[in-house]
């Protein structure tokens, strides 16, 4: 196992865009400087995508222009093409996500491309990217498992991996959008990418839909893995996986890796308290067994 891991805070971005209640641009900033003062490494922000689209995150640029940028913080965003990334830049992001998928029908239908040419655009969106002197980072969608297709064969996913590593993604957040992974596949599909991709260059980002993203980590933590996507309280879901819970919580992460002696440098308790100031504004309980069982603890006690 490694002795330290990276936390991909994504709460801010994916955590929120599928939230029905809409969330305040200075409700977003607060999320944002909470998490920050946590000692999270990275959080992805906002997302540059269409407003008509993904109206939760119209107002990415202006989130970025208002939260309090942390020294040693990365601050990232999705960009979808040329004018979104012109958007980032003009917010001043850290980093961009280019979200690849490596099932057919499922880039079809989240973004009306194939995958082929959703990766001609992405090529073109890094390259230009590298010229503003913006790191990227890629996101390799239905890695283990489509809501069309079913199985998706490693193969693809290995060479979407290897088409964004060769863009000049520093990582690929290899990703399980419908929480359909569980431990046996996450061995089988990291035993043939691991054989041709370096560990170093991938991450893992687990829904918890089925109840087995910690088990994932598990399993993951055997072969090297040291990044993994999460969202604070376990924000989220997926509007193609029906019955989705939410990403994996990053309280539930951070208890499981701490309590493995692994580092982080975050502070868990933050990052709870950062949760339970967003929990009234979507408007329904969190997700994450650990905020669940500590508030429940907590209101006990008084």
């Amino acid at each position: 196992m490694p002795s330290r891991c990276t936390v991909y805070e994504v709460g801010p971005r994916d955590g929120l865009q599928n939230e029905s209640a809409r969330v305040s641009t200075a409700d977003k900033i607060a999320f944002v400087d909470a998490l920050s003062a946590a000692g999270l490494p990275v959080i992805e922000a906002g997302g540059f995508v269409g407003p008509a689209s993904v109206p939760q995150m119209a107002d990415s640029g202006e989130v970025f222009a208002g939260i309090r940028r942390r020294t040693g913080t990365r601050y990232s965003a999705l960009v979808p093409n040329l004018k979104g990334l012109e958007r980032a830049v003009a917010g001043r992001v850290t980093e961009i996500a280019l979200f690849a998928a490596a099932s057919e029908t499922f880039s079809r239908r989240n973004i009306n491309r194939s995958i082929d040419e959703s990766l001609t655009i992405y090529a073109d969106v890094a390259r230009a990217a590298a010229g503003a002197g913006l790191r990227v980072r890629g996101y390799v969608s239905t890695a283990f498992g489509c809501p069309y297709e079913g199985d998706v064969p490693v193969s693809r996913v290995i060479e979407v991996t290897e088409r964004l590593l060769a863009f000049g993604a520093f990582e690929v957040a290899v990703s399980d959008t419908i929480g359909i992974a569980h431990p046996g596949q996450v061995k089988r599909v990291l035993s043939d990418i691991l054989a041709r991709v370096p560990v170093d260059r991938i991450a893992l980002h687990f829904h918890d839909t089925r109840g087995t993203a910690l088990a994932n980590v598990l399993a993951a933590l055997d072969f090297g893995i040291a990044t993994f996507d999460a969202s604070a309280g376990g924000l989220g879901g997926c509007p193609y996986a029906p019955g989705a819970t939410g990403n994996l919580a990053t309280e539930d992460l951070l208890y499981l890796l701490h309590g493995l002696g692994i580092t982080t440098g975050v502070d868990l308790d933050a990052v709870y308290d950062a949760s339970r100031r967003i929990e009234p504004i979507v408007g329904h309980p969190l997700a994450s067994r650990y905020v669940q069982a500590r508030t429940a603890t907590a209101a006990r006690s008084t």
